[in-house]
């Protein structure tokens, strides 16, 4: 990785989170949702605060798509360290574009919020209540980003080991139903930046294979 590239790695990861805070908090600045509101209550919801779930949702689209940088940023590290046949980094890669499209998913009042008068109430209700399943999509990616980074940590060094450990551990979390919430929400965004601090490093393990190569 050039000097360009962890620059990049350096903007990528923290941007994606920047964009996904803003975005939820864009996207929650008008009026609550009921609780346990019907299909006709969160079509006047989405209504009533049409604005600020477009903007909100589109800057947290957005960043899903930055993030999909850092993920490039992040299978070009793991690729040259795992070697000729890249199994894991092109797990995590195609793991992390899971992410990412279920986290757009995620956003399904954007499509009422557009559509504000063509709208029926059991539309509006499916299109809030399917994000539901692409954030346990989102979930369930999660273990095999995080899983699959570890494996490749811990044969080549590409990561320190403690945080490859830590981040093993989050994507595990990210399995158990109950709280697995809480591994997408709030420990994969702390994954992602501190993962950012490593990425901008130089890599130790091709200046080891260099030097190996050289005394041969």
């Amino acid at each position: 990785m050039n000097t360009l590239e962890r620059r990049i790695a350096l903007i990528a990861g923290p941007l994606a989170v920047v964009l996904w805070i803003v975005g939820l908090i864009v996207g929650a600045s008008g009026s609550k949702i009921p609780h346990h509101a019907t299909d006709a209550q969160l079509l006047v919801w989405v209504q009533g605060n049409k604005n600020s779930i477009i903007l909100g949702s589109f800057i947290f689209i957005v960043g899903c798509v930055v993030f999909l940088w850092f993920a490039s940023i992040l299978r070009t590290r793991l690729a040259a360290a795992e070697g000729e046949n890249h199994t894991f980094s092109t797990l995590v890669f195609g793991a992390s574009t899971a992410m990412a499209v279920l986290g757009m998913g995620t956003k399904g009042d954007i499509v009422t919020a557009i559509n504000p008068n063509d709208v029926s109430a059991a539309t509006a209700g499916a299109m809030h209540h399917v994000g539901d399943l692409f954030f346990i999509g989102a979930e369930v990616s999660l273990f095999a980003v995080l899983v699959g980074t570890a494996v490749v940590a811990y044969k080549t060094a590409v990561l320190p080991k403690w945080w490859a450990s830590l981040g093993a551990l989050v994507g595990v979390v990210a399995l158990i139903g109950p709280i697995g919430w809480a591994a997408l929400i709030f420990g994969f965004p702390l994954w992602t930046l501190g993962t950012t601090v490593f990425l901008a490093r130089q890599p130790r393990v091709a200046g080891t294979r260099t030097a190996a190569v050289a005394t041969a």
